[in-house]
Protein backbone atom coordinates (compact mmCIF):
# COMPACT_ATOMS: atom_id res chain seq x y z
CA UNK A 1 0.00 0.00 0.00
CA UNK A 2 1.37 3.36 -0.93
CA UNK A 3 1.12 5.66 2.70
CA UNK A 4 2.03 9.12 2.26
CA UNK A 5 2.57 11.75 5.25
CA UNK A 6 1.03 15.26 3.94
CA UNK A 7 2.39 18.90 5.68
CA UNK A 8 1.17 22.31 4.94
CA UNK A 9 2.14 24.97 7.10
CA UNK A 10 2.99 27.91 4.42
CA UNK A 11 -0.22 29.88 5.21
CA UNK A 12 -2.41 30.61 8.24
CA UNK A 13 -3.43 27.03 8.41
CA UNK A 14 -1.52 24.39 9.67
CA UNK A 15 -2.65 21.45 8.06
CA UNK A 16 -1.44 17.62 8.31
CA UNK A 17 -2.33 14.25 6.71
CA UNK A 18 -1.96 10.91 6.39
CA UNK A 19 -2.89 9.21 2.81
CA UNK A 20 -2.82 5.71 1.93
CA UNK A 21 -3.40 4.12 -1.84
CA UNK A 22 -4.98 7.43 -2.75
CA UNK A 23 -7.28 8.36 -0.02
CA UNK A 24 -6.79 10.73 2.94
CA UNK A 25 -7.22 7.77 6.12
CA UNK A 26 -6.75 11.11 8.66
CA UNK A 27 -6.51 14.91 9.02
CA UNK A 28 -5.75 17.50 11.69
CA UNK A 29 -5.76 21.08 11.16
CA UNK A 30 -5.80 24.20 12.78
CA UNK A 31 -6.44 28.08 11.66
CA UNK A 32 -4.28 29.18 14.43
CA UNK A 33 -1.14 30.60 12.23
CA UNK A 34 0.98 31.20 15.62
CA UNK A 35 0.77 27.57 16.89
CA UNK A 36 2.59 25.81 13.97
CA UNK A 37 5.53 24.95 15.79
CA UNK A 38 4.21 23.70 18.59
CA UNK A 39 1.12 21.72 16.90
CA UNK A 40 2.81 20.51 13.17
CA UNK A 41 4.54 17.50 15.15
CA UNK A 42 2.25 17.15 17.81
CA UNK A 43 -0.47 16.60 14.99
CA UNK A 44 1.68 13.99 12.98
CA UNK A 45 2.42 12.01 16.29
CA UNK A 46 -1.41 12.26 16.91
CA UNK A 47 -2.06 11.31 13.16
CA UNK A 48 0.52 8.17 13.15
CA UNK A 49 -1.21 6.87 16.57
CA UNK A 50 -4.93 6.82 15.17
CA UNK A 51 -3.80 5.35 12.03
CA UNK A 52 -1.35 3.01 13.37
CA UNK A 53 0.74 4.62 10.25
CA UNK A 54 4.42 4.79 11.36
CA UNK A 55 7.29 6.49 9.67
CA UNK A 56 9.33 3.69 8.75
CA UNK A 57 5.61 2.49 6.74
CA UNK A 58 5.78 5.58 4.94
CA UNK A 59 6.43 5.77 1.02
CA UNK A 60 6.92 9.59 0.83
CA UNK A 61 6.82 12.45 2.44
CA UNK A 62 5.02 15.63 0.66
CA UNK A 63 5.65 19.03 1.94
CA UNK A 64 3.96 22.67 0.61
CA UNK A 65 7.17 24.14 -0.58
CA UNK A 66 5.01 27.73 -0.97
CA UNK A 67 5.12 30.55 -1.72
CA UNK A 68 3.77 31.77 1.86
CA UNK A 69 4.57 32.61 5.03
CA UNK A 70 8.25 32.47 5.70
CA UNK A 71 8.33 30.88 9.43
CA UNK A 72 5.37 28.44 8.27
CA UNK A 73 7.17 27.32 5.57
CA UNK A 74 10.35 26.77 7.55
CA UNK A 75 8.58 25.05 10.47
CA UNK A 76 6.80 22.40 7.69
CA UNK A 77 9.85 22.39 5.19
CA UNK A 78 12.35 21.51 8.25
CA UNK A 79 9.74 18.87 9.78
CA UNK A 80 9.77 17.11 6.59
CA UNK A 81 13.34 17.24 5.93
CA UNK A 82 14.13 15.79 9.48
CA UNK A 83 11.66 12.90 9.37
CA UNK A 84 13.09 12.11 5.25
CA UNK A 85 16.10 12.54 6.48
CA UNK A 86 15.93 9.86 9.54
CA UNK A 87 13.83 7.34 8.01
CA UNK A 88 15.54 7.65 4.58
CA UNK A 89 12.17 8.48 2.64
CA UNK A 90 11.68 10.91 -0.84
CA UNK A 91 10.67 13.80 0.00
CA UNK A 92 8.31 15.53 -2.70
CA UNK A 93 7.25 19.06 -3.03
CA UNK A 94 3.85 20.47 -4.22
CA UNK A 95 3.34 24.47 -4.52
CA UNK A 96 0.93 26.00 -2.24
CA UNK A 97 -0.86 27.74 -5.32
CA UNK A 98 -1.08 24.41 -7.26
CA UNK A 99 -2.46 22.89 -4.37
CA UNK A 100 -4.78 25.47 -3.80
CA UNK A 101 -6.29 24.77 -6.92
CA UNK A 102 -6.52 21.32 -7.12
CA UNK A 103 -8.62 21.54 -3.62
CA UNK A 104 -11.16 24.55 -5.13
CA UNK A 105 -11.75 22.64 -8.67
CA UNK A 106 -13.43 20.10 -5.89
CA UNK A 107 -15.05 22.70 -3.30
CA UNK A 108 -16.14 25.00 -6.23
CA UNK A 109 -17.33 22.93 -9.19
CA UNK A 110 -21.01 23.74 -8.88
CA UNK A 111 -20.07 27.56 -8.71
CA UNK A 112 -17.15 27.56 -11.68
CA UNK A 113 -20.14 25.60 -13.39
CA UNK A 114 -23.27 27.71 -13.15
CA UNK A 115 -21.26 30.61 -13.60
CA UNK A 116 -19.46 29.93 -16.59
CA UNK A 117 -15.90 30.70 -14.45
CA UNK A 118 -13.15 30.14 -17.04
CA UNK A 119 -9.85 30.96 -14.73
CA UNK A 120 -8.97 30.01 -11.12
CA UNK A 121 -7.11 32.80 -8.90
CA UNK A 122 -5.55 31.33 -5.79
CA UNK A 123 -4.57 34.61 -3.47
CA UNK A 124 -1.92 34.07 -0.76
CA UNK A 125 -2.00 36.70 1.90
CA UNK A 126 1.46 38.50 1.47
CA UNK A 127 0.76 41.72 4.25
CA UNK A 128 -0.73 45.06 3.07
CA UNK A 129 -1.81 44.92 -0.60
CA UNK A 130 0.49 42.04 -1.35
CA UNK A 131 -0.79 38.58 -2.56
CA UNK A 132 1.07 35.43 -3.86
CA UNK A 133 -0.94 34.67 -6.62
CA UNK A 134 -1.20 32.73 -9.76
CA UNK A 135 -3.54 32.17 -12.83
CA UNK A 136 -5.00 29.00 -13.73
CA UNK A 137 -7.55 27.31 -16.37
CA UNK A 138 -9.86 24.49 -15.11
CA UNK A 139 -7.53 21.80 -16.53
CA UNK A 140 -4.94 23.83 -13.48
CA UNK A 141 -2.56 24.83 -16.49
CA UNK A 142 -1.16 27.71 -15.43
CA UNK A 143 -1.74 30.98 -17.23
CA UNK A 144 0.06 33.23 -15.40
CA UNK A 145 3.33 32.34 -13.49
CA UNK A 146 3.42 32.67 -9.84
CA UNK A 147 4.23 36.13 -8.86
CA UNK A 148 4.01 38.75 -5.51
CA UNK A 149 1.50 41.00 -6.82
CA UNK A 150 0.54 44.23 -5.10
CA UNK A 151 -3.12 44.55 -5.69
CA UNK A 152 -4.90 47.90 -7.50
CA UNK A 153 -7.79 48.57 -9.72
CA UNK A 154 -6.05 47.15 -12.95
CA UNK A 155 -5.12 43.95 -11.28
CA UNK A 156 -6.23 41.02 -13.75
CA UNK A 157 -8.21 43.96 -15.76
CA UNK A 158 -7.32 42.70 -19.31
CA UNK A 159 -8.07 39.09 -18.20
CA UNK A 160 -11.65 40.26 -16.66
CA UNK A 161 -12.44 41.87 -19.57
CA UNK A 162 -13.48 38.71 -21.52
CA UNK A 163 -12.67 36.12 -18.67
CA UNK A 164 -14.54 34.99 -15.70
CA UNK A 165 -12.18 34.77 -12.71
CA UNK A 166 -12.66 33.20 -9.70
CA UNK A 167 -10.50 34.66 -6.76
CA UNK A 168 -10.04 32.99 -3.34
CA UNK A 169 -7.91 32.32 -0.50
CA UNK A 170 -6.97 34.20 2.27
CA UNK A 171 -5.77 37.11 0.28
CA UNK A 172 -8.77 37.37 -2.38
CA UNK A 173 -10.95 38.90 0.61
CA UNK A 174 -8.89 41.98 0.94
CA UNK A 175 -8.88 42.58 -2.98
CA UNK A 176 -12.60 42.44 -3.37
CA UNK A 177 -13.55 45.85 -3.16
CA UNK A 178 -10.60 47.01 -5.70
CA UNK A 179 -10.77 44.45 -8.00
CA UNK A 180 -14.31 45.76 -9.11
CA UNK A 181 -15.46 44.01 -12.08
CA UNK A 182 -18.89 42.37 -13.00
CA UNK A 183 -16.06 39.27 -14.21
CA UNK A 184 -14.58 38.78 -10.92
CA UNK A 185 -16.23 36.28 -8.37
CA UNK A 186 -15.32 35.93 -4.88
CA UNK A 187 -15.71 32.71 -2.25
CA UNK A 188 -14.48 33.69 0.84
CA UNK A 189 -14.27 30.52 3.10
CA UNK A 190 -11.75 28.55 1.33
CA UNK A 191 -8.70 27.24 3.34
CA UNK A 192 -5.43 25.75 2.15
CA UNK A 193 -5.26 22.01 3.78
CA UNK A 194 -2.56 19.16 3.23
CA UNK A 195 -5.52 16.59 1.71
CA UNK A 196 -5.61 19.16 -1.34
CA UNK A 197 -2.04 17.84 -2.53
CA UNK A 198 -2.45 14.70 -3.01
CA UNK A 199 -3.57 14.20 -6.35
CA UNK A 200 -0.39 16.10 -7.22
CA UNK A 201 1.66 14.31 -4.45
CA UNK A 202 0.58 10.99 -6.83
CA UNK A 203 1.76 12.30 -9.90
CA UNK A 204 5.18 12.89 -8.44
CA UNK A 205 5.61 9.87 -6.67
CA UNK A 206 4.86 7.91 -10.09
CA UNK A 207 7.10 10.24 -12.30
CA UNK A 208 9.90 9.66 -9.16
CA UNK A 209 9.60 13.68 -9.07
CA UNK A 210 11.84 14.10 -5.66
CA UNK A 211 13.78 16.69 -3.76
CA UNK A 212 16.85 16.04 -2.57
CA UNK A 213 16.07 16.50 1.17
CA UNK A 214 19.62 17.90 2.90
CA UNK A 215 19.63 20.63 0.47
CA UNK A 216 15.72 21.91 -0.49
CA UNK A 217 14.55 25.07 0.44
CA UNK A 218 10.95 26.53 0.32
CA UNK A 219 10.04 28.71 -2.22
CA UNK A 220 9.62 32.45 -0.40
CA UNK A 221 9.33 34.20 -3.04
CA UNK A 222 10.28 37.17 -1.79
CA UNK A 223 13.25 37.81 0.74
CA UNK A 224 12.04 37.88 4.72
CA UNK A 225 12.12 41.16 5.98
CA UNK A 226 13.17 41.84 10.06
CA UNK A 227 10.98 44.66 11.53
CA UNK A 228 12.03 46.30 14.17
CA UNK A 229 10.10 47.90 16.81
CA UNK A 230 9.93 51.34 17.58
CA UNK A 231 9.34 51.16 21.00
CA UNK A 232 12.00 52.18 23.52
CA UNK A 233 12.02 48.31 25.10
CA UNK A 234 14.51 49.59 27.37
CA UNK A 235 14.07 52.47 29.44
CA UNK A 236 17.23 54.80 29.99
CA UNK A 237 18.44 53.85 26.42
CA UNK A 238 17.76 55.41 23.37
Amino acid sequence: MRKFLLIESGTNVCSVAFAVDGKVVGIKESNDEKAHASQLTVFIDQLAKETGINIPDLEAVVVSKGPGSYTGLRIGVSAAKGICYAAEKPLISISSLDSMVCGATLLYKSIVEKNGIDFLCPMIDARRMEVYTALYDKTLRKIKDIEALIVDELTYKSNLNDKKILFFGNGAAKCRQTINHPNAFFVDDFSPSAQFMLPLALVAFANQTFEDAAYFEPYYLKDFVATVSQKNLIPGLH
